[in-house]
């Protein structure tokens, strides 16, 4: 018996595989942590108030720099939140594996820079406000302070995503010292 070509359905399968597309990869900044998790209490003395990234960044997608003036949208490299839920988070968690500081403080953060430039670096350029007591409280002390950090990367998003995850933990610690020591001067 002879098969029948037919055209209609063979041009139907040629036009559903040429609309493939690549699968989606989502990344977090909130690494997992090997060994027993630690049990402090730092989640009750820094609650964050407000992360906020600049809207370049801003995106469900990677963003990353190329050249001096080049951004591009990775369409299929994807944040599992949006970019300010992932730091917020990460800095939950780095937080939480810090000692504790001293008192309740609030912690206000606002993104100048975040960059990845693959084979390069990520780079995390963060204003942050440390403040005693409750946010509403105008007689409280307060630490306004900026850090700029980079970490050597890969060229992969992976590479970029482990090296910003480092950004923000030495953010963590940075700020964490400055809660516990009850410092008056930005590190």
């Amino acid at each position: 018996m002879r098969a029948t070509f037919n055209a209609p359905l063979f041009m139907i399968i040629l036009l559903l595989a040429a609309c493939r597309s690549d699968p989606v990869h989502y990344h977090t900044l909130t690494p997992l942590h090997s060994g027993t998790p630690r049990s402090t209490q730092v989640g009750e003395s820094v609650r964050i108030e407000r992360v906020m990234v600049p809207p370049q960044v801003d995106r469900s997608q990677i963003v990353i720099r190329q050249g001096s003036n080049e951004l591009i949208l990775l369409e299929t490299e994807w944040w599992g939140a949006s970019l300010a839920d992932e730091v917020q988070s990460a800095l939950i968690n780095e937080l939480n594996n810090r000692p504790g500081g001293r008192g309740k403080m609030t912690l206000r953060i606002e993104v100048q820079r975040f960059d990845l430039v693959p084979g390069q670096y990520a780079l995390l350029d963060a204003r942050w406000r440390l403040r005693a007591g409750q946010s509403a409280d105008p007689n409280s002390n307060e630490l306004i302070c900026q850090s700029v950090l980079q970490q050597p990367s890969g060229a992969t998003v992976q590479d970029l995503v482990m090296a910003q995850q480092a950004n923000l933990r030495k953010l963590a610690i940075i700020v964490s010292d400055a809660n516990r020591t009850g410092a008056r001067r930005c590190p």
